[in-house]
């Protein structure tokens, strides 16, 4: 187990007692260290003092470094945040390592304390009051119970020292205004055990939003459909649970008492979706679900992280916003195959929609008896050059069998709800520049196998492998 060691007081008193248990508890530790450059001289100070600890108690040392103050500016990010995010990729490049399987982090009471103050003064949620979690993936923390005030009693009883960073009293920051200030304030005035209360409110929020957590893996793993880049869930799916067994909900008619459920359903769909990183707000959530129980057909909302919801029937559609590369991605779609029909079978490899599409002449009187309908099935003898297979193009029109006039292609994806994203790409056949075939629909009236006709076609598609 590595040991997160900043060299503060916490850091400090949370090696040596593990030192002290590593025995009982059948552990084997180590130091970590990680250089954030941002005090100078200072910093790497405290990375010397790391690394003498690890020595005298005889334990490997594993230091990381970088440039905070430079990443945060190229970045343009919050230069705290950029700190915690480099020192946990370093955390975590040391257990697929196997340098460590797990890293202890000396956060304390206190620090809980304040991470809960600091989220319900910037605005939170139930996830914002549960504060920090003690386990997390392979990271532990294993004094969130215990006050700073007794790890400095801790130190002084073992003559140990540790090293002070100025920073920590810098009251610009908003945590150390939480610290020096408010805190003392609340605990002298108000009540002595705010510390305490709040870490035990930090714990019971852990306990609701892990129960909701749970309730919303299994919706989206039941109605949610993702695939690359994108997500779809029905607007009952997303609203209105009643009806569908699901206990926690029995009674509940309208979304507004699914807001629980839902708005984390909308969130989480985000998160796995989103290109980039963006904030969700709880304004942002109403809107996705103000657009699913009143919106209108094709109406699209512009989310943050890149992202767009558009509805598309009883459908939301979460995708990636357009943009210079969501156009090179839909030209990408694009294709054209001229098809010579002089064999009896004919495979056209289309790569752009990762599918072969076969077309073969069949004795259309011998075979008319099998399950083969001729609105499946195209007259070879009326077909004309050029015989083209392509994606459909805006402004195509189409008749199929049993339509009395032709349509806007479109107009009839749109009934079949096949969305904007699934029909670029779209393929259709034409024949002397008319579509005679499009996927999912009856042939061309005119171009249908007939008493007459002597040779069909026949047109199946297989994925590609």
């Amino acid at each position: 187990m590595g040991v997160a060691m900043s060299g503060g007081a916490d850091s400090v008193a949370l090696l040596l007692l593990l030192v002290e248990l590593r025995k009982q508890l059948g552990i084997v530790l180590s130091v970590v260290h990680f250089n954030h450059k941002l005090r100078g001289k200072d910093s790497d100070e405290d990375e010397k003092f790391a690394g003498k600890l690890a020595e005298k108690h005889g334990l490997a040392f594993h230091a990381g470094r970088a440039d905070i103050a430079a990443k945060a500016k190229s970045d343009k990010a919050n230069l705290e945040d950029t700190a915690r995010r480099a020192r946990y990729q370093f955390f975590a490049r040391l257990v697929e390592d196997g340098r460590v399987d797990k890293v202890a982090v000396a956060h304390t009471a206190d620090d809980q304390a304040e991470t809960v103050l600091a989220h319900i003064l910037r605005g939170t949620g139930l996830a914002g009051l549960g504060g920090i979690h003690p386990a997390l993936g392979h990271v532990v923390r294993p004094l969130l119970g215990v006050r700073r005030a007794e790890l400095r009693v801790y130190l002084r009883s073992k003559k140990q020292t540790w090293r002070e960073d100025a920073t920590n009293r810098d009251t610009t920051r908003m945590r150390a205004r939480i610290r020096k200030k408010l805190l003392p304030v609340l605990e002298k005035q108000f009540q002595a055990a705010v510390v305490e209360h709040l870490a035990t409110l930090a714990d019971l929020a852990r306990e609701d939003e892990a129960f909701l957590g749970a309730l919303v893996d299994d919706r989206m793993r039941r109605c949610v459909e993702t695939g690359a880049g994108c997500a779809k869930i029905s607007t009952s799916d997303l609203l209105n649970f009643s009806g569908k067994k699901d206990f926690t909900t029995e009674g509940t008619e309208n979304a507004e008492k699914n807001f629980a459920v839902s708005g984390r359903i909308v969130r989480r769909i985000v998160g796995e979706v989103k290109p980039r990183g963006g904030q969700l707000g709880a304004e942002h959530v109403r809107a996705v679900l103000e657009l699913a129980e009143r919106g209108e057909n094709g109406k699209r909302l512009q989310l943050p992280g890149g992202l767009a919801v558009r509805r598309e029937h009883d459908l939301l559609i979460f995708s990636a916003a357009a943009d210079e590369k969501t156009k090179k991605g839909r030209e990408a779609r694009e294709f054209a195959h001229a098809i010579n029909l002089d064999g009896e079978e004919t495979d056209i490899c289309v790569p752009e929609v990762g599918c072969v599409f076969r077309l073969k002449v069949i004795d259309w009187p011998a075979k008319r008896g099998e399950t083969i309908k001729r609105e499946s099935v195209l007259d070879r003898d009326a077909l004309r050059s050029p015989l083209v297979l392509r994606n459909w193009r805006p402004g195509d029109r189409f008749q199929p069998v049993g339509r009395r006039n032709a349509h806007k292609l479109k107009r009839l994806l749109n009934r079949k709800q096949i969305g904007r994203g699934e029909r670029e790409g779209w393929p259709v056949l034409t024949s002397g520049g008319v579509l005679v075939w499009v996927r999912g629909f009856p042939v061309a009236a005119e171009f249908a196998a007939s008493e007459r006709t002597r040779a069909g076609i026949l047109i199946t598609e297989e994925t590609i492998s």
